[in-house]
């Protein structure tokens, strides 16, 4: 089908890494797609690009954007999860490990000093979980369709006469699309309500990413390339964190969560307490990595549902199944983030996504329970 220039098989609202998986997809299906984004394409507003700098922790292997747009966006590690013995959630990552077949090794103390010589340490009441299927991931290098940035969409309209929609800006464009995908992060609870009038229980979050020097001497054994690992601790405080990439000689350690905020009236600070991520700092890397403070800091944005799982959903209503909803991403979802672009993908082209069972998904389990699926460990 023939489409005016401003006529799309596809209309994705919101360039983050999940806009932009969906919309690799439907530009790769050979789909006419057209990629709008609110601000410049290399803001630090949102969660893609402000959460992580220019590194993400990711753990499955995905080369095949890497073949196809010709140069290194992941790079192989290790992946380390610790917490105290009985911790849930470590629990729960063992079992999904034995489940869908992972390899993995459970660490004592005494264990990880003799893996990682000494670079970073636990508790005798705590254990490891190691695995060989970490990854990195320089999330401005993975790209690909239409692209117009500072467009802020501001309503999606039903065309009732030729089917489809139409995607209206807030400068006074539009844009007819037979599909339409919204992901637009901490926004989607503010755009959802405005076009389908759903109140979507996702909490926007203003979190920091903090930076610390390695003391001079050490910093080869934390760099890329070298065998210390990506790594998350499940303590009274989710610290995780990658080894050196994007700034030489420093490492990223952060806090998971936030301060709950209005995405378009950002406090812009303080962040997370740094008392908790001094103290896990020093009791860890052995006095190589300074806690004294970051030397950088990056603030950015999180969306998060009470369960913390994503939405991933059709609108519905009279948006029927030609309005997909992607959301709550934040925290795990950008190394899930090319299986959510097929799947929202396969959702807007051909109304179902063979083969995936979505019902933890669903934008109406809130109405059954306010707090969404039932989890044992959260």
């Amino acid at each position: 089908m023939e489409y005016s220039a401003d006529e799309f098989d596809v209309i994705v609202v919101g360039a983050g890494i999940m806009g932009s998986s969906t919309a690799y997809q439907t530009a790769k299906r050979d789909q006419k797609t057209l990629f709008l984004e609110q601000f410049d394409f290399l803001h630090h507003r949102g969660s893609s690009r402000g959460a992580v700098g220019e590194s993400w922790t990711i753990r499955a292997t995905y080369p095949e954007a890497e073949s196809e747009i010709g140069y290194n966006v992941y790079f192989k590690v290790h992946h380390l999860d610790m917490a105290p013995a009985n911790n849930k959630v470590l629990h729960a990552i063992v079992e999904s490990c034995g489940k869908n077949s992972v390899p993995f090794r459970v660490m004592k103390r005494d264990q990880l000093d003799r893996e990682f010589w000494g670079r970073v340490r636990i508790s005798k009441d705590w254990v490891a979980v190691a695995t060989e299927h970490g990854e990195v991931i320089k999330p401005t290098k993975a790209n690909g369709a239409v692209l117009r940035d500072n467009m802020e969409v501001k309503g999606v309209e039903r065309d009732g006469v030729r089917k489809g929609v139409w995607v209206c800006t807030e400068n006074g464009e539009r844009f007819w699309g037979k599909k339409c995908v919204v992901t637009v992060g901490a926004w989607t609870t503010k755009l959802v309500k405005t076009v389908g009038g759903i109140e979507l229980p996702m909490q926007p979050l203003e979190t920091a990413v903090c930076y610390w020097r390695i003391k001079e001497g050490h910093e080869g054994g934390f760099a890329i390339g070298g065998d210390f690992p990506t790594f998350a601790s499940y303590g009274d405080t989710y610290i995780y964190g990658t080894l050196s990439l994007e700034y030489p000689g420093l490492i990223k350690v952060a806090v998971h969560g936030g301060y709950p905020c209005d995405p378009d009236k950002r406090p812009w600070g303080p962040g997370n307490p740094l008392a908790p991520l001094k103290e896990w700092i020093e009791g860890r890397f052995s006095g190589v990595v300074d806690s004294g403070g970051p030397v950088a800091t990056q603030l950015c944005m999180y969306s998060m549902t009470p369960d913390e799982d994503f939405v991933i959903d059709f609108l519905g209503g009279e948006f029927g199944k030609d309005v997909v909803v992607g959301g709550g991403f934040s925290g795990h979802g950008f190394k899930l983030s090319p299986v959510v672009g097929r799947i929202l993908a396969d959702l807007a082209l051909s109304g179902e996504a063979q083969g995936v069972e979505l019902k933890h998904f669903r934008i109406a389990r809130f109405q059954e329970n306010p707090k969404g699926n039932v989890k044992d460990f959260l």
